[in-house]
């Protein structure tokens, strides 16, 4: 049986409630259960390979610490090793003590400068057998405690280049460990051998390698640890996973310390022209924790992501089933003729709804006489009050076509009268009146005819303000005005403000400037400019706003804040209203709508 006639048979005979569970077992715990389980095992894996990588890579800074500094002690120890006035010093034989001493005081300065200028040597020694020299300072007479000691025997018996951790009292009297090179230097006319002992200081070597994570072990061969991240550690022997036997001995895995299961990486360092080896180890104690850590979050992520599904799952099945019961039910009272149903079905979704459909359908069946008979009434209401409308609409154009007929009678009485001043001034009037009345109710007009209503405006108020207001309308010669549209009444706002508020403060020789033309093919800007005294930044700023969003402080900007709203609810937020105006340079309002847009039918 293939899966699809096999998920068909399962969604054809079963509840929806058991679909639905199964839903969620197939396609949503089976997938987060599966990618889970691989999530957790590639991000154990990765996180283990980052904390090994940074084991590595901090034990590859240390031992390339530790090269350093055994390079350089080494090149010290040959410059002394070569140094002339050394073989002077020890194949001396003093006759006075005196002479000895100054000698020495002489070459410990010496000694003193490589100290002094490599602050990773802790001290530097030479211990001579020439009974004429007494201890001083960096230079020592072999006693019989010396004599006895392993360090010394195997350095003066051998050529080599040999380091060793040995135990140093500090100031406070504290035993601690510190790496050393001992070398040889024969003083050739004697035949005789001093012994060079330089000590690295464990102050440099924490100050350069010490971090908190990872710990760092610095051992030479199987002698007790010089340095250690612990300091507890300094001086005690700890098994590590070290093969003595092999030449470099790279060790990199898992191993218990402190009771902790621990990163660890362990790589060899061979000092220059030395037999012996430096073991740094570099262990992480808290990476497998940490890991474990991340690992335990990302299991409860996934059991969370698991089982809070299920329980939601559970519970909306729980509730979906039920009420499905229930409309079930109420549909088969109703179909049986028991209209007597339960109010209301609980839930906001299309159970609900098909719910209320139901309601609505026995409602209809039970009151479908009185609402078709309450439709009738309702019908006869409505046409009632739609005669009121339009008598209420006829009567509210009769009024103002009074008006403007009246004026006509009293210009005609005054050109009978021979007082042509207010025979054209009603005449501008009614003009004004009669350009608004044609556009009640209109959504667009000619170009021409707004500019003429406006040609009309502001000779009315040229007839008002005398020489404050003077105007000059630019229009192109090949623009043909009838051919464009525009809002009726949107421009006689701009010029009013103009008049108004531009030249509030001007006594004569006012100007408003109108410029109209055309941008690509595709923007109609309409110029408005006067040369009043303009406004300061700020009060630009407060205008810009107040036309965004109206704040009905003036009626300059309530006006502009309509003009701006009105082209942007017609023609869309690409078109509008810019303002610029500076101190004593006048304001400029322009308007960009289309240049094309269809008239109104």
């Amino acid at each position: 049986m293939s899966i699809l006639p096999f998920l068909r048979k399962i969604f054809r005979n079963t509840k929806v409630k058991k679909q639905l569970n199964f839903i969620f077992f197939v396609c949503l715990f089976i997938p987060i259960l599966f990618i889970g389980i691989i999530l957790i095992f590639n991000t154990k894996k990765l996180l283990l390979d980052h904390y090994h990588n940074l084991v590595e890579a901090d034990n590859a800074r240390v031992k390339s610490i530790m090269f350093d500094v055994t390079t350089t002690t080494y090149n010290i120890s040959d410059e002394i090793s070569t140094d002339k006035n050394l073989q002077t010093l020890f194949e001396t034989q003093y006759s006075r003590e005196e002479d000895a001493y100054n000698s020495c005081r002489v070459y410990y300065g010496k000694i003193n400068k490589y100290i002094t200028k490599n602050t990773f040597i802790s001290s530097i020694d030479i211990y001579t057998t020439n009974p004429t020299i007494k201890d001083y300072s960096s230079i020592k007479t072999v006693s019989n405690d010396i004599f006895k000691e392993e360090w010394y025997n195997r350095a003066s018996n051998h050529a080599d280049i040999i380091w060793r951790s040995l135990a140093t009292l500090d100031n406070w009297k504290h035993t601690s460990q510190e790496l050393c090179l001992l070398r040889r230097i024969p003083i050739i006319s004697t035949g005789e051998y001093v012994v060079l002992v330089i000590r690295v200081s464990n102050i440099y070597l924490k100050n350069r390698i010490q971090f908190s994570t990872p710990w760092n072990i610095v051992t030479v061969n199987q002698d007790p640890i010089f340095f250690s991240t612990d300091r507890n550690l300094s001086g005690k022997n700890i098994t590590l996973p070290i093969d003595y036997s092999k030449q470099q001995d790279v060790y990199s895995g898992q191993f218990t310390y402190d009771n902790k299961e621990s990163i660890v990486h362990i790589s060899t360092l061979l000092p220059y022209t030395s037999k012996d080896k430096i073991y740094i180890t570099t262990l992480d104690t808290d990476a497998l924790k940490e890991s474990n850590k991340i690992i335990t979050t990302f299991i409860a992520i996934i059991a969370l992501t698991s089982i809070l599904p299920l329980i939601l799952i559970t519970l909306f099945t729980n509730r979906f089933s039920a009420r499905i019961i229930t409309l079930r039910g109420e549909m088969h009272k109703a179909s049986k003729g028991d209209f007597d149903i339960i109010n209301n079905l609980k839930g906001d979704d299309e159970l609900s709804e098909v719910f209320c459909d139901l309601k609505v359908m026995i409602q209809s069946i039970k009151q479908m006489d009185s609402q078709m008979y309450e439709a009738k009434l309702q019908e006869h209401v409505l046409k009632n009050q739609q005669q009121k409308m339009e008598f209420k609409m006829l009567a509210s154009q009769i009024n103002p076509h009074f008006l403007y007929n009246t004026l006509e009678i009293i210009r005609m009485m005054a050109l009978t009268e021979g007082n042509k001043g207010v025979s054209n001034a009603i005449k501008l009037l009614g003009k004004s009146m009669h350009y608004v009345l044609e556009n009640n109710g209109s959504s667009s007009t000619s170009l021409k005819k707004e500019l003429d209503y406006i040609a009309t405006y502001l000779a009315i108020q040229k007839l008002r303000f005398g020489d404050r207001v003077n105007y000059t309308l630019n229009i192109p010669n090949n623009m043909d005005l009838e051919e464009y549209q525009i809002l009726p009444l949107l421009l006689q706002p701009m010029v009013e403000n103009a008049i108004l508020h531009g030249l509030e403060n001007i006594q004569y020789n006012g100007q408003i400037i109108i410029d109209v033309q055309t941008k690509e093919d595709e923007f109609l800007i309409i110029q408005v400019s006067d040369n009043g005294h303009g406004m300061t930044e700020d009060e630009l700023n407060e205008l810009k706003s107040n036309i965004q969003i109206s704040k009905r402080k003036s009626n300059l900007s309530i006006g502009l804040y309509n003009i701006n709203q009105r082209i942007k609810l017609f023609y869309g937020e690409n078109y509008g209203m810019e303002i610029q105006s500076h101190p004593n340079d006048g304001t400029h309002v322009t308007l960009t709508i289309p240049l094309h847009n269809t008239m109104e039918e």
